[in-house]
């Protein structure tokens, strides 16, 4: 077979694919093809072999040698790997052992970044008999190729009361975060403010949120409300994250909202507090930490901590 000038299937003869050759001088053959040919023609050969080669090792090294280019021209196989769309018959492989290839095709299609896969992502995001890796993988993806398409998938996936997998819901919330559509703001809110059931077990999909809705805004009033009532949750994670996304709202009581926290039960959050405080106010909340009674001495010492470490050379907050 020729194309281009390039015998693909003399190539891929010299490289060992389909004989007895170890796995591992495979993949040293497949890297050492740089040694001779253009980026062009390795582009060429790397979409060509992938839909040649079955072993998930060499599979793997092969997308990440492909990756390395970036190609539009290797979507296709890509897309085809991720949705196994390909031939298992007569090879010792099923789709179980292609489980970590089909992760690194959705990796691989996200940092080509091209609209025209969403259609596949999301049809592996919302099949709830696919592995829970590869769904991931696509969540992860379209919140990097950034097509707003994706968004109300997206939101259907975080509201599914029968989707089981938290894991996959916190990579759908980091998803819409990346992809800044004003839609995601209420549902995200409404998982941000509920009280009970697994949204309070796994704190994680909480954080996620406030993550979130820190890149979607932070003028909505919604928003700002909702981190407020966030120094209040169970979570001491949750806590700091609020406290974080409150420093940076650029609200002009943001300062006056985190205080309170530097009497919280927990020391990190306290000590977030002092933070954040800092970065807004300045030397000026140390010296009232410090002189005030009512402040505990743990914080009272995390103040004296910062003015040794960022006030005696005259050094201000970032």
């Amino acid at each position: 077979m020729e194309d281009n000038g390039l015998d693909l299937e003399f190539i891929l003869q010299s490289c060992g694919i389909g004989t007895d050759v170890d796995e591992e001088v495979l993949i040293d053959n497949l890297v050492n093809l740089s040694d001779n040919y253009t980026d062009e023609e390795l582009i060429q050969i790397y979409n060509y072999l992938l839909g040649k080669i079955y072993n998930p090792k060499v599979l793997m090294q092969l997308i990440r040698l492909a990756d390395q280019y970036r190609d539009k021209s290797s979507l296709s196989v890509l897309c085809d790997l991720l949705l196994m769309r390909i031939n298992l018959e007569n090879t010792p492989y099923d789709f179980d052992d292609l489980t970590n290839v089909r992760v690194m095709c959705a990796k691989a299609i996200a940092n080509i970044k091209d609209t025209s896969v969403v259609g596949s992502l999301l049809y592996c995001l919302n099949n709830k008999d696919e592995n829970y890796k590869v769904r991931l993988a696509c969540a992860d993806a379209l919140g990097k190729i950034g097509d707003k398409y994706a968004t109300a998938p997206l939101i259907d996936l975080i509201q599914d009361e029968d989707e089981k997998s938290v894991y996959l819901k916190e990579s759908a919330v980091s998803a819409l975060g990346f992809l800044g559509d004003d839609m995601a703001i209420d549902p995200l809110v409404s998982i941000l403010e509920a009280k009970q059931g697994i949204l309070d077990k796994f704190s994680f999909l909480k954080e996620r949120v406030i993550e979130a809705l820190g890149k979607l805004s932070t003028n909505n009033r919604k928003v700002i409300k909702a981190f407020k009532n966030s120094l209040f949750d169970v979570s001491p994670m949750v806590r700091i994250n609020a406290i974080e996304a409150i420093m940076n709202s650029g609200e002009d009581d943001a300062a006056e909202t985190i205080k309170p926290s530097l009497y919280d039960d927990d020391d990190e959050v306290k000590k977030n507090a002092l933070i954040a405080l800092y970065n807004l106010l300045g030397r000026e909340i140390l010296d009232e930490v410090i002189s005030i009674p009512s402040y505990c001495e743990f914080i009272k010492k995390e103040a004296q901590a910062l003015i040794d470490e960022y006030e005696e050379d005259g050094d201000e907050p970032e």
